[in-house]
This record gives C-alpha cells, structure tokens and sequence, in this order.
C-alpha cells in the first residue's frame, strides 16, 4: 500500500519532468541524469552519511546534479522514490536521536536538492517541496524539536553551498 502511495505522489513530478522539451527551455532532450542517481535509496543514504561533508554518490556525483531539467521520466521517478525514501527514514531516525546524524543528513539532501532545482526552470519544484514535507514531519502536527531543526539547518546550508 505504501509503495502505491509513493508512485501516485510522484506522477505529477514524471509529468512536470517533460515540461522542458516541449518548451524549448533547459536542458535538452537526451541529457539524462547520471548513473548514480538512478541507483537507489541505499546509494543516497551511503552517500549523506558524509555531511555535512562532501557528499557524492557513488563517489562521483552530488545530489544536486541529479536535478536535469531533460531527464527522462523514469529517472526522475525512480530518483525521486529513492529519495522520499531516504528523506523518510532519516526524518524518522532524527526525530529519535535529534543529535545524532539524521537531522543534518536530511537537511543536507534537501539543501542539495534545492541547489539542484535552482537551475530547471521549476520544474523540479513540486519534487523539492514533497521531500521538504518529508524531511521536516512530525506527527499529529508537533513542531520538530529545538535539536532536530538546529541540525537540519547546519545540513541545509551545507547541501545548499556544494551539495
């Protein structure tokens, strides 16, 4: 059940993807996001546990560099599950242990990301806003505490700067 929530909450993303090439804007149709990006969820957590480092995946790419206005569509999806994916787990690892890692790696991939978003024209948008939902959950609606959005902040600046 959760998987098929996943994919309905990343449709309007696989259609926002196509917007460039029928716009004549951003990248061109063909420049596809590279291989790491594509690689899974497991490859972006291994890769986060680097911030507020240098983070890559698969040692070669930042996050942000996945962000390519003329990806196909299945990149874009496949990437954007694996990162809900992450932004979840870590959100719910932070809200535990708000001094441990989670908060500024999550904070980390969602300053990436909007680094990465800047240069697509919007198109990734809706994306970046749909992990920002993700990464700064709690439930029933509590704030975050002090702890977990001190971190998240110090790993959103990173990623923003040179993820």
């Amino acid at each position: 059940m959760r998987a098929r929530w996943t994919t309905l909450a990343l449709l309007p993303l696989v259609a926002l993807a196509t917007l460039p090439a029928g716009c004549g804007g951003g990248a061109q149709r063909g420049e596809g996001a590279p291989v790491a990006c594509t690689e899974g969820k497991e490859t972006i957590l291994d890769a986060l546990r680097g911030a507020p480092g240098e983070v890559l995946l698969a040692g070669e790419t930042p996050i942000s560099g996945c962000l390519v206005a003329g990806s196909e569509e299945g990149e874009l999806a496949d990437f954007g599950e694996a990162a809900l994916f992450a932004a979840t787990q870590l959100n719910n690892e932070g809200r535990a242990r708000p001094l441990g890692p989670a908060p500024v790696e999550v904070g980390y991939l969602l300053g990436a990301l909007t680094r990465g978003s800047a240069d697509t024209e919007g198109v990734h948008a809706e994306l970046v806003r749909r992990l920002t939902v993700a990464a700064t959950f709690a439930p029933r609606g509590e704030l975050l505490s002090g702890q977990f959005r001190s971190q998240y902040r110090k790993g959103f600046r990173a990623g923003r700067s040179h993820g």
